[in-house]
């Protein structure tokens, strides 16, 4: 009998064993998850930031020539910002037209504040706050893209939105 409760302890023995040395050798535990998520690249980010609106929201809509009227995609772009707007309403923004070169200096300013005039309008009509959203005209004076083509001339038809303040 005595041989018998030797045996039986033996082997619960080697069972115990056996389970610690597995669990303290474990390549997929909990100690080395936790080690994974420390090295995860954390995001610095601050949200409601003119960084967050550029990278997560977009903060510039484009126009084709001699137009203000809203694309579909620039309409995705506002709503997005209307998004962010309304998670952020602490944040007030100034919607900035622009325009290409071509043109005279004034016709181009009256058209680069019809093209901000069109997304405030926009951003107002999704429920954000006219009081947060103010404009201003650069016409041709504030380029993207310095250069006299088509591909540059497209970029730089755009209204660009811009945190003013972000109060507490």
């Amino acid at each position: 009998m005595n041989v018998n409760i030797s045996m039986k302890s033996i082997g619960a023995v080697a069972v115990m064993a056996l389970a610690a040395a597995c669990s303290s050798t474990s390549s997929t535990g909990p100690d080395v998850a936790a080690t994974d998520n420390a090295n995860a690249p954390v995001s610095s980010i601050v949200a409601g930031s003119q960084e967050d609106l550029e990278q997560n929201v977009g903060h510039r809509v484009f126009f084709g020539y001699d137009q203000y009227s809203l694309s579909p995609q620039a309409q995705s772009t506002l709503q997005r910002q209307a998004d962010f707007l309304k998670q952020h309403t602490n944040v007030s923004i100034q919607l900035a037209g622009n325009c290409d070169e071509r043109g005279t200096r004034e016709y181009n300013l009256a058209l680069g504040a019809r093209r901000a005039e069109a997304a405030r309008a926009y951003l107002v009509s999704m429920g954000v706050d006219s009081s947060r959203i103010s404009t201003v005209s650069y016409g041709k004076e504030r380029p993207l893209d310095p250069r006299s083509t088509e591909d540059a001339w497209s970029l730089n038809r755009n209204a660009t939105t811009t945190i003013t303040s972000a109060g507490a």
